[in-house]
């Protein structure tokens, strides 16, 4: 089984309990907003995709590991980087039969279509870097398994791409350390977020359970 380096107390790197989830830094790359909704504010809410992607992790998410082709394959493996203050879990990572006959490969699942943007990569690549912490070893790629097309994605695991995930990761800390949800302007995206009927992009930027407290007294007055 995986372990930290002997390097994990190096100057700079974040305590344990300061890390934050890597899905968070997947919710940066949609929308800023949408990570503080989420992670700040503690606000859900669930459409059809969203429900369908926790219907398909849920047949991902129970830890356990297989052997196939001379590979181990390990579901819902815990992770972490220190260096960049991130946690979570892997869908899966593919470990070869010896450890110098190549690098584990992390692979993680989605309901739908490759997308227009990086969102998806970025989640690819903070794995890669959590493992890169946490084996001392190089990894070049990853995947992503779209469920709607059956089958693999390759991610290279490239200095732009982890530098758009450091970058990301450095934001979401100072938003979640200031504790304050940005305001954003309105995009073609917020129609199919999940949190859109709440989240309000074109108001004040004062967080939903303000807005959520404004509303009711609204309506409690009959002014609403």
């Amino acid at each position: 089984m995986v372990s930290f380096s002997s390097n994990m107390e190096q100057s700079g790197w974040y305590p344990e309990d300061a890390l934050l989830p890597i899905s968070g830094l997947r919710h940066m790359a949609v929308c800023e907003r949408q990570f503080a909704l989420v992670h700040i504010e503690q606000v859900w809410a669930d459409n059809i995709y969203t429900a369908e992607g926790s219907v398909l992790h849920r047949n991902v998410d129970a830890p356990h590991y297989e052997t196939r082709r001379g590979r181990r394959l390990v579901h819902a493996l815990p992770l972490a980087c220190r260096r960049l203050g991130l946690s979570g879990r892997a869908d899966l990572v593919e470990f070869p039969a010896k450890m110098d006959g190549g690098s584990p490969i992390p692979i993680e699942f989605k309901r739908g279509h490759p997308k227009p943007d990086d969102v998806d990569e970025v989640q690819v690549c903070a794995q890669a870097l959590c493992l890169e912490e946490m084996l001392g070893i190089p990894i070049s790629h990853g995947y992503l398994y779209y469920h709607q097309e059956r089958r693999r994605h390759e991610v290279e695991i490239g200095e732009g791409l982890r530098s758009r995930a450091e970058t990301l990761a450095k934001r979401m800390h100072a938003l979640f350390d200031a504790g304050k949800t940005p305001v954003v302007d309105r995009m073609p995206k917020c129609r199919v977020c999940s949190l859109e009927p709440v989240c309000k992009p074109e108001w004040s930027g004062r967080g939903v359970s303000t807005w959520e407290r404004w509303h009711k007294l609204l309506k409690e007055s009959g002014r609403s």
